[in-house]
C-alpha cells in the first residue's frame, strides 16, 4: 500500500499531467479509503500547499538542479513536495521529509535518481533559500513570493494597486474556513448552532452574512444538520448575492447559471416556499445537483431545466420575471484559495473570452425582466474586465436599465464600504471570504 507522500506525489502528477481539478481530485482520494484519518490532513496539506506555492518552490529549486541533465517530471514534483514540507511544515522534520523522498525515488526510479534527490535536498538544507524580500521589482517579488503568474500580478496592480494586490495574493495562500448558510425556512441561526455544537462541532456565527455559520473544526457536510436540510455549504460572500437580488414571497425568479444550486436554494428559502424559482444550467449532471440540493433542503418552489442561458428567449416569454440572477461563468480568480491550480491554467485570453460570454448572457436575459424588475449580475472573480467593464458595456447597449443603488439597503452595513457606484467588489483579504462582484440593475418602467 502506498504511503501518504507517495499518494501526494501521484495526486500532484495527475493535477499537472491531466489538468485534473485539485479540489475534486483531493476529495476523490479522501473518499477512496486509501488514506486513514491521521494521514488525510497531511495529504491535503502537502497537495494543496505544493500547488499553491509551485512557482516559489521552483524558484528555490532552480539553482540546485541547474547542473542536472533533464530530470523526469515526477522527480521535479517529488523535489517540490519535499521542499514544501521542509520550508512550510513545522511538524515535519526536514530529515524525515528527505528520507521519505529518497525512499520514494528508489522505489519509483533507481539508485542514481535517489542519489540526485538526496544531493539536491541536502544542499538546500545546508545552504538555505534566498530572501525574496530583496527582489527590487514589485511585480517579480509578489509573483514569485506568492506563486501568481506575472501577467496576473501586473493586471491586478493596474486595477487595485500594489498593496491590495500583495495582500490578496498572500490571502490566496491561506486555506479557507468552511462556512455554511442556515436554511432560515426551517430554523434560526442560533438553533442550528446549538444543534451542531450538540453533535460536537466547533462552530460560530459568521462575520459577513446574516445567515452564515463558520466551522472552526469538523466538516459540516457530515453533520446531521446538513443531512436533514438545515444548512448548505456556501461561502459567505456568495450568500450576499441572493440578498442583493432581494426576492420576495410570491415572485417569479430566474437563476440563469445556477449549478450547483447554492444561490437558487437561498433565493427559494427567502421566498418562504412561495412563488417560483426557475433554475437553469448548461449540463444535465449539474442540473441534477441543483435538484438534489432542493430536495435535501425541502424546497418545493424550484423548477430546474438544462439549457444554455444564451438561448433563454427561446424558452421564456419577454417580461416574464420579477427578478433575474446572472451569476456568470467567470475566471474564478476570487476562489483561488479553494482551487489553487486555477491561477496557472487561466490566461489573459480566457478572461477576454469569458467577458464575451458574460455579455451575451446579459443581453439575452435582459428582455425577460419585467419593467420595474431587477437583474443582478455577479461573479466569483476580482477581474475588472469581467466585472465593471461588462456592466458598463451592458448599460451602454440597454438604455432601459440603470444601476440600482438600493443594494446598500440589502447587504450588511460593514460591506457597504466596498460598494462603489452601486457595484460591490469584495477582495479575499477584506474578510477572508471568496472574492465576489455583485451589481443590482433595475429595468425602468
Amino acid at each position: 500500500m502506498k504511503n501518504v507522500r507517495e499518494l501526494a506525489l501521484e495526486a500532484l502528477i495527475n493535477v499537472e499531467k491531466k489538468q485534473a481539478y485539485s479540489n475534486l481530485l483531493i476529495n476523490n482520494y479522501l473518499e477512496s479509503g486509501k488514506l486513514n484519518k491521521k494521514d488525510s490532513g497531511l495529504f491535503t496539506e502537502i497537495v494543496y500547499g505544493t500547488i499553491q506555492r509551485t512557482m516559489t518552490l521552483d524558484y528555490y529549486l532552480a539553482p540546485f538542479i541547474v547542473k542536472q541533465k533533464k530530470l523526469e517530471d515526477w522527480v521535479k514534483v517529488l523535489l517540490r513536495l519535499t521542499l514544501y514540507q521542509m520550508l512550510y511544515l513545522d511538524k515535519v522534520p526536514a530529515r524525515a521529509a528527505i528520507f521519505e523522498a529518497v525512499e520514494i525515488a528508489k522505489k519509483k526510479g533507481h539508485k542514481g535518481v535517489a542519489s540526485v534527490v538526496n544531493g539536491v535536498l541536502r544542499s538546500i538544507q545546508r545552504q538555505g533559500v534566498p530572501d525574496l524580500e530583496e527582489m527590487k521589482d514589485d511585480v517579480d517579488r509578489i509573483s514569485i513570493a506568492t506563486s501568481h503568474p506575472r501577467w496576473m500580478v501586473e493586471k491586478w496592480i493596474a486595477e487595485y494597486g500594489v498593496e491590495n494586490t500583495e495582500r490578496m495574493c498572500e490571502m490566496n495562500l491561506v486555506p479557507p474556513s468552511q462556512t455554511a448558510r442556515v436554511n432560515t425556512a426551517k430554523a434560526t441561526v442560533e438553533e442550528v448552532i446549538a444543534m451542531l455544537r450538540a453533535q460536537g462541532f466547533d462552530v460560530d456565527k459568521g462575520e459577513v452574512a446574516q445567515e452564515s455559520i463558520v466551522s472552526n473544526k469538523g466538516n459540516l457536510a457530515y453533520s446531521n444538520a446538513f443531512k436533514n436540510g438545515f444548512i448548505t455549504i456556501q461561502d459567505e460572500s456568495s450568500m450576499l448575492v441572493a440578498r442583493a437580488l432581494g426576492a420576495e414571497p410570491g415572485q417569479t425568479v430566474y437563476d440563469s447559471c445556477a449549478a450547483p444550486g447554492g444561490k437558487t436554494t437561498h433565493i427559494a428559502e427567502m421566498m418562504k416556499g412561495t412563488g417560483t424559482v426557475i433554475s437553469t444550467d448548461l449540463h444535465d449532471h449539474k442540473v441534477k445537483l441543483i435538484k438534489e440540493q432542493a430536495d435535501r433542503l425541502g424546497l418545493s418552489n424550484i423548477e430546474v431545466k438544462a439549457m444554455d442561458s444564451r438561448k433563454a428567449q427561446e424558452a421564456f416569454q419577454k417580461e416574464m420575471f420579477d427578478k433575474i440572477l446572472v451569476d456568470a461563468p467567470c475566471s474564478g480568480f476570487g476562489v483561488i484559495r479553494r482551487k489553487p491550480d486555477l491561477k496557472y491554467t487561466k490566461t489573459m485570453q480566457d478572461v477576454k473570452q469569458l467577458a464575451t460570454i458574460q455579455s451575451a448572457i446579459l443581453d439575452e436575459v435582459a428582455p425577460l425582466v419585467k419593467k420595474g424588475g431587477t437583474l443582478v449580475y455577479s461573479t466569483c472573480t476580482i477581474d475588472k474586465e469581467e466585472n465593471t467593464e461588462v456592466v458598463k458595456a451592458f448599460l451602454e447597449n440597454h438604455e432601459d436599465f440603470e444601476i440600482d443603488m438600493s443594494i446598500n439597503e440589502l447587504v450588511p452595513q460593514k460591506i457597504q464600504t466596498y460598494i462603489q457606484d452601486g457595484m460591490l467588489q469584495l477582495l479575499p483579504h477584506y474578510y477572508g471570504t471568496d472574492g465576489f462582484f455583485i451589481v443590482r440593475l433595475k429595468r425602468q418602467v
